[in-house]
């Protein structure tokens, strides 16, 4: 069983989102094994469908990961209906051409689509949407379409255009305030931070039942051609603790990273800085992921934990700290003390600082590579440093912009970039076994 199907849209914030989440949660209220996944780099998506839909998710990156290994990842999910939520407009990816876009994913990976068309304040424009999507590119991959914030009343119209088009429409989503995410700086609000997020979920799933065809979309995604399914590795013993910090403050975590942390022999001891007193205990590697720990200044700063973490990398504990890891060890951000470890004081900016992926070349021998070393990564951030680090030389993918970033020595990689493991397994490996021998000492 290798059924699947993508979720694709016109734009950002055409609601693919809230037609996944509403899929997802009227096929599980069916019993249907699931799996979702989420095109290109984000932690957010994932977040609603593995937290509170309680569907395992993870995410489809052509950027990270090459089309191959794109195949195999999705092929892990056999046992399992895939619903996979695309990234921005269809087509929208690195460059004119679009590389490691929602499209590229679709035809890597020979997955149906379903296209999402905002029909608010529109109607027979959406034929014109829909042809010009169908039409871009030679095999668009499009075999169905979704309309959200439609009009009830429109809906007949709207099938009949989807027909002349060639394309089977599969149901809509009416406006409905009550089923609205709210967004920051970084994308969605969080799923730990919505009190009523299940009701409006729940709200999801009854929308999807009466208005989305279903049978239909099951149909289709059952005639996805077969992928190759990936040789698990047998259980590796459980050889060293690492610490991973993990709460509101710090939630930016690819399910895949840690996976691979497990598999080489780590076991993950999950801890809070905003509440824990000290890290947990006979480790031998922290972990410190992105998140917002912006939005918590007050209580990290109070918390003795960050006097604690400072000793503990001070004295060589093997450390990686990304993006909001990374202003965590800052002696200040936004004026509130933090940890001190880098010696540097963090604050917002005005803008967007720093969007998109990146590959880094190392300078020299460090926690997670060797000198000449290349990592793929990604930015997303409106935080600056007086002091980015300077062990890599990032580049963007159009080979236009080139920066200096990451603090990096033997036992410590701290920087603004967020790193997805399975892309290059050997700084996972590199991590662990550093862990090993600190904790052999």
């Amino acid at each position: 069983m290798n059924d699947r199907i993508l979720i694709a849209g016109t734009h950002s914030g055409c609601g693919k989102t809230s037609v996944t989440c509403g899929l997802l949660q009227a096929l599980q209220r069916r019993g249907s094994p699931l799996r979702a996944f989420k095109c290109g780099p984000d932690y957010i998506d994932p977040m609603f469908h593995r937290e509170v839909i309680g569907v395992p998710a993870e995410n489809l990156d052509p950027f990270f990961l090459d089309e191959s290994a794109l195949r195999l990842h999705l092929g892990g999910a056999a046992e399992n209906l895939s619903i996979i939520e695309g990234v921005m407009g269809y087509y929208d990816g690195i460059g004119m051409e679009g590389r490691a876009s929602t499209f590229h994913a679709a035809q890597a990976t020979r997955t149906p689509v379903l296209l999402v068309i905002d029909a608010q304040g529109s109607y027979t424009s959406c034929g014109a949407v829909l042809r010009g999507f169908l039409q871009y590119r030679p095999h668009s991959g499009i075999q169905g379409v979704i309309f959200n914030n439609a009009a009830p009343s429109l809906y007949p119209g709207l099938c009949q255009i989807a027909r002349e088009e060639g394309v089977e429409p599969l149901g809509f989503l009416p406006r409905c305030k009550a089923i609205s995410l709210a967004s920051r700086h970084l994308g969605l609000i969080t799923a730990l931070e919505i009190a009523d997020l299940r009701q409006r979920l729940d709200r999801l799933g009854d929308l999807a039942e009466e208005h989305l065809a279903l049978d239909t979309i099951v149909e289709l995604a059952a005639q996805a051609p077969p992928l190759p399914t990936p040789v698990t590795p047998p259980a590796a013993e459980k050889r060293v603790r690492i610490a991973v910090a993990r709460d509101e403050a710090f939630c930016f975590l690819y399910a895949e990273n840690l996976r691979l942390l497990e598999t080489l022999g780590a076991e993950l001891v999950f801890f809070s800085p905003l509440r824990d007193a000290d890290l947990p205990e006979d480790i031998g590697g922290l972990y410190l992921p992105g998140g917002y720990p912006e939005l918590h200044t007050r209580q990290l700063s109070a918390n003795p934990l960050r006097g604690r973490i400072r000793q503990a990398i001070q004295a060589g504990l093997p450390t990686v700290a990304e993006c909001g890891g990374f202003l965590y060890l800052h002696d200040t951000l936004d004026g509130a003390e933090m940890a001190g470890v880098i010696h540097a004081r963090a604050r917002r900016a005005d803008t967007l600082r720093r969007f998109g992926y990146a590959t880094l070349t190392a300078r020299r021998d460090n926690l997670l590579c060797t000198a000449g070393q290349q990592l793929r990564v990604h930015e997303f951030h409106y935080y600056e440093s007086t002091a980015d680090g300077d062990a890599f030389r990032a580049q963007k993918p159009s080979g236009d912009r080139e920066w200096d970033c990451v603090h990096a020595t033997d036992t410590l990689w701290a920087g603004f970039p967020h790193l997805y493991f399975p892309a290059e397994p050997s700084m996972a490996a590199r991590f662990v076994r550093k862990a090993e021998s600190y904790a052999a000492l």
